[in-house]
């Protein structure tokens, strides 16, 4: 349900147990979350068959993808995947492209020399493909001799593409060409103002944020349930998500006085977990997130904690 300035999602965890994953979606859904979103990490499961198998399994939920790693997907064979799923889904499919993480793409064999340009072609000739264009492109990357999807393939509205990503040079990127950004978590309001700066959007914009999260109605108890998730935040790829907090430099401190990150996760203050995560009583949690709406972010997505992900989901479905 729309709250505040913005929708409420729900993330679909990456490990979510094969037979959880249309009951995660179908109660996502009944508890009137507004989104839920699935995320291609490698190793795991594919973003675009999730989405299907989810969209065929409700009826109005919107379905985000986060996020297609460019270097991994020829952009004319993605356009058709992604229309398909449209024209069968109507306004129900939001789809986010990015760099992918480095050391995946890497071990694939797929990080490219100039990982901006590429996501720049590619974020741009996927759009004019997905809205029926036919497409002349030789860029340094993508490569197209009048590619078009056929009028009957071609979905009557084109979905919203965002930029998956973090950085100035590719928030600003984002900003240039994409529908909207997709931050992963954690996300504060400061990294919202911060990221807004870099991106600098002059039209309209999506902003979708990610955060660890967990409501009880024991406060303690919640900001447990988020540690082990916050175990990444210290490492060097999470650090402009943290660089805007008051409190970075001792918080990079503190990760390199700990042995390894479930010390340094267990060592966190309170104040910075919930700060970190969406964490607490269901009050709490509404106005962490009337704090990310006001920041700038259009849809706050929620990513439920283990061991149980249905029982984090219903948890979760307090704050609505």
């Amino acid at each position: 349900m729309t709250k505040q300035n913005g929708t409420i999602g729900v993330l679909l965890p990456r490990d979510t147990p094969t037979r959880d994953i249309i009951p995660f979606a179908r109660r996502a859904e009944a508890h009137g979350f507004d989104e839920l979103w699935v995320v291609e990490d490698l190793g795991y499961r594919g973003g675009l068959v999730q989405a299907a198998t989810v969209l065929a399994s409700t009826t109005q939920i919107r379905v985000g993808v986060g996020l297609l790693p460019a270097a991994a997907r020829n952009v004319a064979f993605t356009a058709m995947e992604i229309a398909s799923l449209v024209q069968l889904h109507p306004d129900r499919v939001d789809i986010a492209v990015g760099h992918g993480m480095p050391a995946w793409m890497r071990s694939v064999g797929a990080w490219p020399k100039s990982p901006l340009t590429l996501l720049s072609e590619y974020i741009t000739v996927l759009k004019s493909l997905l809205s029926g264009q036919p497409v002349r492109n030789d860029g340094k990357y993508v490569h197209m001799d009048g590619v078009r999807l056929h009028e009957s393939s071609t979905p009557a509205a084109a979905p919203v593409v965002l930029a998956g990503v973090r950085g100035p040079k590719s928030l600003a990127v984002s900003g240039d060409v994409a529908d909207g950004t997709l931050l992963a978590e954690p996300v504060t309001p400061a990294y919202v103002r911060e990221a807004l700066r870099h991106i600098a959007p002059t039209r309209p914009h999506r902003l979708v944020a990610y955060n660890i999260a967990a409501i009880d109605d024991d406060p303690a108890v919640a900001l447990a349930a988020v540690r082990p998730a916050l175990e990444v935040v210290g490492e060097p790829d999470w650090r402009p998500h943290i660089a805007p907090l008051p409190f970075y430099d001792d918080l990079v401190a503190l990760r390199s006085r700990c042995d390894n990150s479930e010390e340094f996760a267990r060592a966190l203050p309170d104040a910075w977990v919930r700060q970190l995560a969406v964490a607490g009583t269901p009050d709490q949690a509404r106005s962490s997130l009337a704090d990310l709406f006001d920041a700038g972010v259009t849809s706050a997505i929620l990513t439920p904690v283990g061991p149980d992900y249905l029982a984090s989901l219903e948890s979760l479905a307090g704050v609505l």
